[in-house]
């Protein structure tokens, strides 16, 4: 009896790729999962087995004419969770005034796995459409009056410095932020932070980990530091859930925003709002709810009709992560990013612009060629070597020592070392002869 990689071996090519794709599901990434753990075996040992991540390759739909680097900004959603997806959306779709409604009712299950997933309390975590919407719900939500100060950093994801800044012109609030070089440390962050700090702080908002370097906040050390002081704290999840371990309820914030689209690799159109118990009746939502919902996360998700069935679907996102284990996962992530950079970090003219020390960094970091424009980089490898990725970077007129541009690299779980070699390898050949 041929088993499945002696069928691929046999069917050869797209043909077994294809077969491949359609069946392997949740209980095959569980499987080969426990077969790659054998015998004890670390999330580090596993994560340079190329055997068990091809066949997590496999549950994934791709289009392989083009070199994905720019995970980053959203990521496909595994085969399983896409069909569950659209096996809601059709269901729904039969008699959206009723099966619409009842699965609905039925998310209180994706609350629930949530809130298992991420370390919280089911009654503390709101379904959202992404980070934005989340963080939004607390940025408008909490109560601030003229010549309040929240505290945030140059380096913060721009949407949301664009909500602080229509507060300051609408309610006179005060907004400060604080710069940073890239790569930084913990200590620094926190040094720069609390020296910032004045009477008239109330809220300080900071990312989890940067969009930009992906530069890791300590969390925990931050949120203790300002609710000793009586001060909110808000932090940007959106790069961190489903990318490395952690729990929530050790993090010690008030709120914690996810987009669900990026590293848990759910639908787009999903994310996570973390909401602390006590804040939840006095933050007021971002749609209007009735005054029976003060004390109740639901009221958070008050958006008027909208799709079901990316919402429902992940708990498939979930069940597929909890197939490999997060730290396989971010053992992986990491092993993809320490491929390019080691290669590269020795290279004349290149900088790294992220902290690749153990702990820091996983499958989000930043480089950059002295001479070289990024976004005219960017441009070349697309052109030369269809790989997508993005330029990335921040501007400090004041201070140039903060001021960077860089190509931001985030592969994934199913991107092949091939792949990364191959970016590798163009970044050598501009090196040697430039961008002709």
């Amino acid at each position: 009896m041929h088993n499945r990689r002696s069928f691929l071996r046999l069917t050869g090519g797209a043909a077994g790729a294809a077969f491949a794709t359609a069946r392997f599901g949740i209980d095959e990434v569980a499987a080969a999962t426990a077969q790659a753990a054998a015998g004890g075996r670390t999330p580090a040992q596993v994560a340079g087995d190329e055997d068990y991540w091809r066949e997590i390759q496999f549950a994934f739909t791709l289009d392989r004419t083009i070199i994905n680097l720019n995970n980053g900004n959203s990521c496909p959603c595994p085969t399983v969770v896409r069909e569950a997806w659209k096996r809601y959306d059709d269901w729904g779709n039969q008699s959206p005034v009723y099966h619409r409604g009842m699965t609905e009712r039925n998310l209180e299950t994706v609350r629930r796995r949530l809130a298992e997933e991420f370390g919280a309390d089911p009654e503390e975590i709101a379904i959202t459409r992404n980070s934005s919407e989340s963080l939004q719900i607390a940025q408008n939500g909490i109560d601030l009056k003229p010549g309040d100060e929240v505290l945030t950093t140059e380096q913060d994801y721009g949407r949301m410095i664009t909500t602080w800044d229509q507060r300051v012109r609408r309610d006179k609030i005060k907004l400060t932020k604080v710069d940073f070089p890239a790569p930084t440390t913990g200590e620094d962050l926190i040094s720069r932070l609390t020296r910032a700090i004045t009477p008239q702080t109330k809220v300080m908002h900071f990312c989890h980990i940067t969009n930009q370097s992906g530069q890791l906040f300590p969390v925990r050390q931050l949120s203790d530091i300002a609710r000793a002081r009586g001060i909110l704290t808000i932090v940007d999840g959106a790069h961190a859930g489903g990318h490395f371990p952690y729990k929530l309820s050790e993090l010690g914030m008030d709120y914690y925003g996810v987009s669900l689209h990026k590293w848990l690799l759910a639908p787009m159109g999903t994310g996570l709002l973390y909401v602390r118990r006590d804040r939840i009746a006095p933050t007021w939502p971002l749609q209007a709810a009735p005054a029976t919902r003060d004390t109740d996360i639901r009221k958070f998700e008050e958006v008027g009709t909208q799709p079901v069935g990316p919402k429902a679907a992940i708990n498939e996102a979930i069940a597929f992560q909890q197939a490999i284990g997060i730290e396989r996962k971010a053992a992986r992530l990491r092993y993809l990013t320490l491929r390019w950079a080691n290669a590269l970090r020795t290279e004349k003219r290149i900088k790294i612009h992220s902290n690749l020390a153990e702990g820091q960094t996983w499958g989000l970091a930043c480089v950059s060629i002295d001479g070289i424009d990024s976004r005219k980089l960017v441009d070349h490898l697309w052109d030369k070597h269809r790989i997508v990725i993005t330029s990335i970077g921040h501007d400090n007129p004041d201070d140039a020592a903060m001021s960077y541009r860089a190509l931001r690299v985030t592969p994934n779980i199913y991107t092949p070392l091939q792949e990364v070699d191959t970016f590798v390898d163009a970044m050598r050949g501009v090196l040697k002869t430039g961008l002709a």
